[in-house]
């Protein structure tokens, strides 16, 4: 009884660290994830913010002829839409397929740069639960080892090859 109540006790560290070597690898990987996520997040938020009214800002600027002022406004943004709209103010006076093309061109460079160390994240997410399949093959072996070792194995022995599976 007293051991059933221990083992309620037990902590996550503990139960970690009875998980063996193969622990330190899927920690670190876990560890990368976390912080490539947070980065991409925190970038892609701050892409994504853009003035209240900047888009009727520059409408006005264009009705009134003002191109100048608008693209002057889309510059000093620092903005994907802004740059976006920026290249599509450049192009004014050009056949509409020109423009389009030019602020699609531009939207994919902006995409591409939100998709940085995305590519990160899918290596982790595709080796971690390789890291879990050999665990499950080491605990497998240390289990049919101790049943090799004891002739009669006691639970705790396999409960430990357990923990590493």
């Amino acid at each position: 009884m007293a051991k059933a109540l221990a083992a309620k006790n037990e902590s996550v560290m503990g139960l970690l660290v009875k998980g063996g070597v193969l622990m330190i690898p899927l920690a670190i990987l876990f560890g990368l994830a976390i912080f490539f996520f947070i980065e991409r997040l925190i970038a892609i938020k701050k892409a994504s913010k853009i003035e209240e009214n900047f888009m009727s800002i520059i409408r006005d600027h264009v009705v009134n002829g003002n191109v100048t002022a608008a693209r002057s406004l889309a510059k000093n943004t620092n903005n994907p839409v802004a740059r976006m709209i920026d290249k599509g103010l450049q192009r004014i006076g050009k056949p509409i397929d020109a423009i389009e093309k030019s602020m699609d061109n531009v939207g994919k460079l902006e995409v591409y740069k939100m998709e940085k160390n995305l590519n990160i994240l899918s290596v982790i997410s595709r080796i971690a639960p390789l890291f879990g399949f050999v665990g499950t093959i080491f605990g497998l072996i240390l289990l049919l080892k101790d049943f090799a070792a004891a002739a009669n194995p006691a639970i705790s022995d396999i409960a430990d090859s357990m923990y590493v599976k």
